[in-house]
């Protein structure tokens, strides 16, 4: 069903699947989950945290989680949250209905834009990677793309962040591997945005916190959490499941399920403080494809759900489209990658991530990149409402013109024709024309703008003393390794 919902913004349609009992029912399992079953937590600040709140912690470890805890946490968690540019505008208020969108991170491998191969990612494909996303006008924010295969796993974390902050004014959504990279990342942060409370206020990045298991959160995850929500810094906090692996293969089950492991997670933030901004996703799970047990990234099923639940919060929900289980950008990649970026802004999904991605988020590809901004763009005008008024109707010039009337040189015709959507990839000329400008696919297309934009596009660039400081952040990090 559709149904309409109000925005400072525009009036823009909800796709829903799920009735508001549905909806309802699976936040109650969720609770149940959580007081029944319990989540168990490899960190003592956290443990200690429940207790000390009123829910019972076995020694083993496991805490089981009051409903009145849950729902004392989604009354105190801020139901807006506001993302900046390095220049510390405000540019991504995520809530009522805006949608953003932006890549992933951390893909292993990339095709190459000059010789098509598959091969492992580098930090200059990420440095690449966010030179493009900076020119493309409706990639909101960055994330780092691709593992930088040439560095030190240990250290690349914050390689990746350099690259990010030098080749972007966008926002930011950072991943590390780990809680030192966590603080390192935040420090990089802090530095270019001008002080910790500089960067609480204007938060020139958020960060993706990717839980190892809904009921079982790792020391890692639990410790950046923690971190986050004491800096005041807007964090994900997302346990994935697999359905059918690592939890129930019916969609209600996995909902229920990946739903009470972000729940836990938000109930610790606010207990670390009260107001620590969370994004949420609802319940982010996914199809492990029975014949070949692999992630899949593109199913139907995977659409839609989790931003349903996600919506009962009224809290900022964390998204995914523009990807693709295809491993190459070709036609299965890019139905792929529109329907699941018009399925979720149908949603009503805040931070849409993962755009680019193919391979079941294995690959990165910039030539994906560059056609998903071309849908985008026509996701964002398919989205925007429609004029009924006495211009819009144009019925004395209906009238003046008659039966027969030719409307191309009329004014009402030049003031209004430019506010129809002409692509800028999208290929619209006659067959003579296609043929004489080359012949060419939406492939050829897409990786003749990247290498057009990696050409021309010069980013912005960082003072070079923040450039010195950040560097002297990363050459600390090598030091202790």
């Amino acid at each position: 069903m559709i149904v309409r919902s109000s925005s400072t913004f525009f009036d823009a349609p909800h796709f829903r699947k799920l009735s508001d009992d549905q909806r309802e029912r699976i936040h109650q399992a969720s609770l149940e989950i959580l007081e029944r079953t319990g989540v168990a937590m490899d960190e003592p600040e956290a443990l200690e945290l429940l207790r000390r709140a009123g829910a019972h912690v076995s020694d083993d470890g496991r805490a089981r989680i009051p409903a009145a805890l849950v729902e004392r946490a989604l009354d105190l968690a801020p139901k807006r949250v506001v993302l900046a540019d390095r220049h510390g505008h405000r540019v991504m208020p995520l809530e009522g209905n805006n949608v953003f969108y932006g890549p992933g991170s951390d893909c292993p491998n990339v095709i190459d834009v000059h010789t098509g191969e598959r091969r492992p990612g580098t930090l200059r494909d990420i440095e690449e990677g966010i030179r493009v996303c900076d020119a493309l006008p409706n990639i909101d924010f960055v994330m780092s793309l691709n593992v930088a295969d040439d560095l030190d796993p240990r250290i690349a974390d914050r390689y990746q962040m350099r690259a990010m902050l030098a080749n972007t004014t966008k926002p930011i959504l950072a991943v590390t591997t780990s809680f030192e990279g966590c603080v390192d990342v935040i420090e990089m942060a802090e530095i270019v945005a001008g002080g910790a409370d500089a960067l609480r206020r204007n938060p020139l990045c958020a960060f993706y916190i990717n839980v190892a298991a809904p009921l079982r959160h790792d020391t890692e995850s639990l410790r950046k959490l923690l971190f986050l929500a004491e800096k005041g810094i807007p964090a994900t906090y997302t346990p994935v499941v697999l359905r059918g692996l690592s939890g129930p293969v019916t969609l209600a089950g996995a909902l229920a399920l990946a739903n009470a492991g972000e729940l836990a997670g938000l109930v610790v933030a606010q207990l670390k403080r009260e107001g620590a901004p969370i994004i949420l996703s609802g319940g982010t799970n996914d199809l492990a494809d029975m014949r070949y047990l692999g992630d899949v990234y593109a199913a139907p099923e995977n659409r839609v759900l989790f931003m349903e639940v996600g919506h009962r919060y009224g809290l900022p929900l964390f998204g995914l489209g523009g990807c693709s289980d295809s491993k190459l950008p070709d036609q299965q990649a890019a139905a792929e990658a529109a329907l699941s970026l018009l399925t979720e802004t149908l949603a009503g999904s805040h931070l849409i991530h993962d755009v680019g991605y193919l391979d079941s988020g294995l690959t990165y590809s910039l030539e994906q990149l560059v056609m998903c901004d071309e849908f985008i763009n026509w996701i964002r005008r398919f989205m925007q409402g429609v004029p009924v008024d006495d211009e819009a109707l144009a019925l004395d010039l209906i009238d003046e013109l008659g039966p027969d009337g030719n409307y191309l040189g009329q004014p009402h015709t030049v003031r209004h024709y430019k506010e129809d959507w002409y692509p800028a990839l999208l290929d619209r000329q006659n067959y003579d024309g296609w043929l004489a400008a080359g012949g060419k696919s939406l492939r050829e297309r897409a990786n003749e703008r990247v290498k057009q934009i990696l050409a021309e596009h010069r980013p912005e660039p960082l003072p070079p003393d923040l450039v010195a400081a950040l560097d002297r952040v990363i050459r600390e990090a090598e030091a202790k390794l």
